[in-house]
């Protein structure tokens, strides 16, 4: 049954609100594990959590996808920028604040129109990249600290975060590569894409911290606890986000969960108990801009 043309906004717009609320959670156990310790939670506690809804897959369709070797390669090159990107987010956190980092991040929308082009072959019309530019633009409107704020612009967190997003866009390209070179349905093929990637990830920090820092890998299996609803979370955004690629181009998907920046705000700055200043609407309106051009492109 061909599911309907609206269902990736859906499956996109759960997928951002989890995002960012997995962000948060890592983000307060990086003081404790470090960069690399917090970053190998969301792989190793989303793992189970990922082979859960694989196990559900196999249940409700009688059979898995065949991987085969192109799925492979795109798979581990997203999984590997992903875990490169969330390591950089999260070294850039540490000096700046949770929705300047993740504005920094957002860039990843203009970098995954680039890198589909170039990788994918998909097309990008001009309408399409006007409304990625435009929601972008409003993303680091609305983000960017004021004058008066105790934040001041610094090249290090910058350039962290700005490859963070590069990196994240890469590896939007390579899940994508990798649930398309599937031949089975987008629920199967998107399930199967991520459970394999967090395999390849959580094996590879495993491997890493166990030979590198084996203080990090028992302080990161000590802190099960905390890091359980992280790897929860963590492994619930991908499928959606991976549901998402599944059925519509990455550089659609990315520029609509754009959104995550007002769910990041909540979090950071309780919006909610604020009234938005003057750039912080005009950043909205940007962003909400962008997305109802991304309908029309």
């Amino acid at each position: 049954m061909t599911p309907p043309s609206w269902l990736w906004v859906v499956f996109t717009l759960v997928g951002a609100t989890g995002q960012s609320m997995r962000n948060a959670a890592q983000k307060n156990l990086t003081a404790r594990l470090g960069t690399v310790g917090a970053t190998h939670i969301r792989f190793l506690y989303g793992l189970p959590f990922g082979l859960i809804a694989l196990a559900a897959v196999f249940a409700a369709y009688g059979e898995l996808p065949r991987l085969n070797l192109v799925s492979l390669a795109w798979t581990t090159a997203g999984a590997t920028s992903q875990v490169a990107a969330t390591a950089l987010m999260l070294a850039a956190m540490r000096e700046r604040s949770f929705v300047v980092v993740t504005a920094y991040t957002k860039t990843e929308p203009v970098q995954v129109a680039l890198f589909v082009v170039i990788f994918l072959g998909e097309h990008v019309t001009p309408m399409l990249a006007a409304a990625v530019l435009i929601a972008t633009s409003g993303v680091l409107v609305m983000s960017w600290p004021p004058r008066r704020s105790e934040e001041v612009f610094s090249w290090r967190p910058a350039v962290l975060g700005i490859v963070s997003g590069s990196l994240f866009a890469m590896a939007a390209v390579g899940f994508r590569g990798g649930i398309t070179a599937l031949d089975a349905g987008f629920v199967p093929a998107a399930t199967m894409t991520l459970a394999t990637a967090l395999t390849i990830q959580a094996v590879f920090l495993s491997i890493w911290l166990f030979i590198r820092q084996p203080d990090v890998l028992r302080g990161v299996l000590a802190a099960w606890r905390p890091s359980l609803a992280a790897g929860f979370l963590g492994s619930f955004a991908s499928e959606m986000w991976f549901l998402a690629f599944a059925l519509q181009s990455p550089a659609r998907v990315r520029t609509l969960g754009l959104v995550e920046i007002l769910v990041a705000g909540m979090i950071s700055r309780r919006v909610f108990a604020q009234t938005p200043g003057f750039r912080e609407i005009i950043g909205m309106v940007l962003v909400v801009g962008g997305i109802a051009l991304l309908f029309n492109a």
